[in-house]
Order: structure tokens, then C-alpha cells, then sequence
């Protein structure tokens, strides 16, 4: 099966130099995994299931203008997320080194424009406030929230792949209100927080 195929089932459809590119950002990964272990994923189907989990969330949000994506790792979902939006600008916070060099040489070979990688812990980052932050795998919603408040203003939005728990991390979030809608896909929980208003 090839990436566009298992976009297409999944309700995604790009043009054809996005999935050129997330072709070959899937040949990139799997040449450097072989080498620096970036990643669970090894061959080329776990690495498309990987893709079509970080953007399906494109069919049912407009992302913003101005996006930190906390914890890149090999790209999940904050750099194939800068690849299919273009019109977005992408900050990786990825601080392990050998994963943002990676970041930084995908960036560099399929010339995005987009997207620049922080390679730093995300309280490290104190630049401005962010119209979206995402995060998968990284932490619990309640701590990504504390980690971010001095990242995000009244009108941020979190965009958080989550699995089962999320329903008892929202439970124990404390201090503030969330506004926030769940989607499921198989195993995979969207977590789309709309706003987070501090009591």
C-alpha cells in the first residue's frame, strides 16, 4: 500500500508534492532509523500508520496560523502536520539531539519552508505565546497544561493525541476549565482543547 492510499482511506487527501514529500520523509526515517533507533516504527507500513495518525486530525480542525508541537521525537505529529499545512508555521521542541538533527535534516531536504526545530525542553522556550500547541506520547494532559501556561494565551487551542487514559487525565486537571472535544479513532483519543480558562 502506498501513503496515498492509506491517506485516502482515512478521509485524507493531499496534493502531490505533500505526499511526494511524505514519501520521502518515510525513506529518510527509515535510512536513519537503521542507524540512531529514532523509532518504533520499521518499515515502511508502521511508518505510514504513524503519518495518517498524525494528520487525520486535518479533517476536522482548522489549524491556526502559528504552532509549537511539544516532544517531536522523529517527527509525530508536529513536523508531518508542517508538511501537509504549509500555510501553518511550525516550532519542534524535540531536545534529544540525535532526533533533532533528524528534524533538522528533513527540514533541509524537502525544503520546508515552515517549520524550525527547537532542540530544547519546551520550558526552555520563551518566545511568545503559540495559537495551537500539540503533543503525542509526551506527558499527561494536566502536566503538558502546567509545562505551556507561559506559552499560550485566552485564545490557544491543544490539539493532544492521547490513548485510554485521557478521560482520567481530564478528571485531574485542576485549577482551570477546559473547553474540549474527544475524538476516536481505533485506539487513538484527539484530544481538541477549544480553550483553557483558569479558574
Amino acid at each position: 500500500m502506498s501513503i496515498a492510499n492509506s491517506l485516502i482511506a482515512d478521509g485524507i487527501e493531499l496534493d502531490s508534492v505533500t505526499i511526494s514529500r511524505l514519501d520521502r520523509f518515510t525513506s529518510l526515517l527509515l535510512e536513519w532509523n537503521k542507524i540512531h533507533n529514532l523509532t518504533g516504527a520499521k518499515d515502511k507500513k508502521s511508518v505510514y500508520d504513524n503519518i495518517t495518525d498524525a494528520l487525520y486530525p486535518i479533517n476536522f480542525i482548522s489549524f491556526p496560523k502559528n504552532i509549537l508541537d511539544v516532544g517531536t521525537g522523529a517527527g509525530f505529529p508536529g513536523l508531518v502536520l508542517a508538511i501537509a499545512l504549509p500555510n501553518s508555521t511550525f516550532v519542534l521542541s524535540e531536545p534529544l539531539k540525535k532526533r533533532a538533527s533528524f528534524l533538522r535534516f528533513v527540514i533541509i531536504e524537502l525544503g520546508l519552508k515552515n517549520v524550525k526545530v527547537e532542540a530544547k525542553r519546551v520550558e526552555e522556550i520563551t518566545e511568545m505565546s503559540f495559537d495551537m500547541i500539540t503533543s503525542r506520547a509526551v506527558t499527561n494532559t494536566k502536566f503538558l497544561l502546567h509545562l505551556t501556561h507561559g506559552l499560550r494565551d485566552a485564545d490557544t487551542q491543544y490539539l493532544l493525541y492521547k490513548g485510554s487514559r485521557v478521560f482520567d487525565e481530564i478528571e485531574d486537571v485542576s485549577g482551570c476549565q477546559l473547553d474540549y472535544d474527544i475524538l476516536q479513532k481505533n485506539r487513538r483519543n484527539y484530544l481538541y482543547i477549544k480553550s483553557v480558562h483558569v479558574a
